[in-house]
């Protein structure tokens, strides 16, 4: 099973230090054992153990599929609540988070249907290999750079302006393709049900 880079132990309490808790008490708040989980994201149980106990920290993509998978949000495996579901959510207010050489701004509160977020992905990305399928739907919006979007067989460069709004289980990846990274909005659904079963995780590597 092929799966996805991490940065390491090192990186893992510095950067995310509320992620390891909060993965094992998700799991298991959803009645998961670590096997099945593990099967769900896309990750071996020895992985997912590590991340779980702080040894490995993951990345972006990684804690996107763990969300879906425990039917939560980013903003909640992070450990980020807010008292009560606001409609307007101020800029200001965003604190940037860094997982896996991804930087994000979270641009909406949890507990939604769907998470809003402010994405620097970096050029040179060691997850731009990796191909992710998984139910719901996907909506980004080049503010700078250049992206590459892939989406089954084909491949698409988006500028400054474009837009790109897709089904999530058509087999799809994102990469920086103007070397000096990329600044996207991205917005996704989070599936609420046992739908959450069919997610792929953190994907397959492929070559074009």
């Amino acid at each position: 099973m092929t799966e996805p880079l991490d940065n390491g132990a090192d990186a893992a309490a510095e950067e995310l230090p509320a992620v390891a808790p909060r993965l094992r008490d998700l799991r298991r708040r959803a009645g998961l054992t670590l096997e099945t989980a593990a099967r769900r994201v896309g990750l071996s149980p020895a992985h997912l153990s590590r991340l779980e106990t702080g040894r490995r920290q993951p990345s972006l993509p990684m804690l996107l599929s763990l969300a879906r998978t425990y039917a939560t949000t980013v903003s909640d495996l992070l450990g980020e609540t807010a008292p009560e579901l606001q409609p307007v959510f101020r800029g200001s207010d965003a604190e940037p988070s860094e997982a896996g050489g991804w930087t994000y701004w979270p641009m909406g509160g949890p507990g939604r249907a769907m998470q809003a977020l402010r994405v620097f992905v970096p050029p040179h990305d060691g997850q731009a290999g990796l191909v992710r399928v998984h139910p719901g739907e996907e909506w980004l919006y080049v503010l700078k750079g250049r992206l590459r979007l892939t989406l089954g067989e084909t491949q698409q460069l988006l500028d400054p302006g474009d837009a790109a709004h897709f089904d999530s289980l058509t087999p799809h990846r994102i990469a920086d393709a103007a070397g000096s990274g990329t600044e996207i909005l991205f917005v996704h659904t989070l599936m609420q049900s046992g739908a959450t079963e069919l997610c792929l995780g953190g994907g397959t590597r492929r070559g074009l």
